[in-house]
């Protein structure tokens, strides 16, 4: 017999992002106006809720807007700063070019959006969920998916808390807590851990194509308020990457304040490439560091994002559960933006449950919720902008750019082109290193660019370092035995956080070592890693980043 203790919800939401919360307050919302008494719990494996949340962020506030009409008068921090400029340079090493308004389609223009901390919404949202009744758990990683004897979901058990590195139970051991729902949301963000163990048991892949991925790394400035244009928005293209698709973004938000970031696609060919020290780099062009000219880093992080679009969201819904947000991919690549249709989709979910459990239905499939997202703007949206990455990622930044360009024109004309371009796991476009050149990085300066482990310290990182290694190989020997002589071992660079080192490779005797304690929860190791070896799992709850206002 388990010795845990089990709660019964009729709802339980894994992850307190955008999605989850939003998903929490429309079934409150929904129940209320059928007379129904609705219990909802929502689980987040942060220390705090908006602990691990980390976007650029610019919101479009469509969702947010038919959520809680009145949200600005409710005093919601994302009201404080609305967008005012929006600018696309294209860099050179050392000049930029403005890309004209005219150039691209209007829903690329940003009217209408706000700039800030998408943690600080998730915070406010999570006030109006408690308003309406809905029990958020921080600190509690949801760890294990539990099935019904007839294979449904039944709900999840949190981790065991107190268990040390060899698997024993220390002094202030704890068993997890099982919560068993009617109906199961994982909203885990990109690459979610139990997300990813649901679409393999299932097959939710099997008509969709492979979810592709990008690494966000973002850090907070204060800056000299003469260069501070509150709601100015900037996003860059071109220098420094050669080997890679991405770019930079800079938004000015309120109190003097800079999110400014990198963005580099996972698909990446060259094992040399360093996503973090690409990100230090684009600072030192003459455009940046004029912003950032007597400034100061007060804050770091990073965070995986799911690029695949439109053609990569899975089966939505199992008996018993769906998958809403990043969880399932929701995120418009064009516009950077995810916020919105992952909150709508946490909505339209929402709406598909408590409808059944009004009807006295319960661990089904919710067939009703991937019909609205059929019919939402979510799916119009990203139709609209499906073939963009994936024509950029065959032709280049340049080439790909202005063809991806040309179809966001037809089809926001109405001319819906008759393909729909696939994708390929990030994991199998990397080339071996004697294919590649190896990238000299310059050293960091101090002031501009920065080293990892200064950079880790910032963003507030802690985990017990007694507890089990929650960064799990496979086989423990593919680092050395494969990784290292064909890939030159890319862990060490495409970690955003210096948590994967070779040692003793000088003389002759290299080793992998692991340092988890330094771990951001970004993902990018179970994504890049090209054997698929490394399987990221939750840590102890409340470990991981301690983000303020990311």
């Amino acid at each position: 017999m388990s010795e845990r203790e089990a709660m019964p919800y009729d709802l339980v939401i894994v992850g307190a992002g955008p999605a989850g919360l939003s998903a929490a307050i429309r079934a409150k919302q929904v129940a209320a106006e059928k007379g129904l008494e609705l219990s909802v719990c929502v689980l987040e494996k942060g220390s705090e809720v908006g602990a691990h949340i980390l976007s650029g962020a610019v919101v479009d506030p469509k969702a947010l807007n038919e959520l809680i009409p009145d949200w600005k008068e409710q005093g919601c921090p994302m009201a404080e700063t609305p967008v005012t400029e929006n600018h696309h340079w294209l860099l050179s090493k050392t000049g930029k070019f403005d890309m004209p308004h005219w150039v691209t389609p209007k829903f690329l223009h940003n009217e209408g959006t706000y700039t800030g901390s998408l943690g600080n919404l998730c915070r406010w949202l999570a006030g109006q969920a408690e308003a309406l009744g809905v029990e958020i758990f921080p600190g509690f990683a949801a760890a294990e998916i539990l099935y019904h004897e007839d294979g449904s979901v039944k709900g999840v058990a949190t981790g065991d808390m107190g268990v040390l590195r060899d698997g024993s139970h220390g002094p202030n051991y704890q068993p997890g807590l099982e919560l068993h729902a009617k109906y199961t949301f994982f909203a885990e963000g990109a690459r979610g851990h139990l997300t990813k163990q649901l679409i393999h048991r299932f097959d939710l892949r099997k008509d969709c194509e492979p979810q592709i991925y990008g690494i966000g790394i973002k850090e907070l400035w204060d800056i000299d308020p003469a260069r501070h244009v509150p709601g100015r928005v900037i996003h860059s293209q071109g220098w420094p990457l050669t080997d890679a698709n991405g770019g930079g973004f800079l938004y000015h938000q309120a109190n003097n304040q800079v999110a400014l970031g990198f963005v580099v696609w996972l698909g990446y060919r060259n094992p040399h490439l360093s996503p973090f020290d690409e990100m230090q780099r684009w600072k030192t062009h003459p455009a940046v560091k004029e912003i950032l000219t007597g400034g100061r880093r007060v804050s770091y992080g990073a965070r995986a994002i799911s690029d695949g679009g439109w053609q990569s969201v899975p089966k939505l819904v199992v008996p018993g559960a769906a998958l809403v947000g990043c969880a399932a991919g929701f995120l418009n690549v064009p516009r950077i933006k995810g916020s919105h249709t992952a909150m709508k989709s946490g909505m339209m979910a929402a709406e598909a449950a408590v409808d059944a459990i009004a009807s006295q239905r319960h661990s089904d499939e919710l067939s009703a919720y991937p019909a609205a997202y059929e019919a939402s703007w979510v799916e119009k949206e990203l139709s609209v902008v499906r073939n963009v990455e994936p024509l950029m990622a065959k032709f280049g930044p340049v080439i790909g750019t202005a063809l991806g360009g040309i179809t966001m024109w037809l089809e926001n004309w109405g001319l819906k082109l008759p393909f729909t371009l696939g994708h390929t796991p990030d994991n199998e476009k990397i080339w071996r290193k004697e294919a590649c050149h190896p990238i000299d990085y310059p050293k960091p300066d101090g002031v501009f660019s920065f080293d990892k482990l200064t950079s880790v310290f910032l963003s507030n990182t802690n985990h017990e370092e007694d507890q089990p290694c929650h960064l799990q190989l496979k086989d423990p020997t593919v680092p050395i035995r494969i990784n290292l002589p064909l890939y030159d071992e890319p862990a060490q660079r495409y970690c955003p956080a210096g948590v994967y080192e070779v040692v003793g490779e000088e003389i002759g005797e290299p080793r992998f070592q692991i340092n988890p304690q330094n771990c951001v929860h970004c993902k990018t190791c179970d994504i890049k890693d090209p054997t698929q070896n490394i399987n990221w799992v939750v840590p102890e709850g409340g470990g991981g980043p301690n983000y303020p206002n990311m």
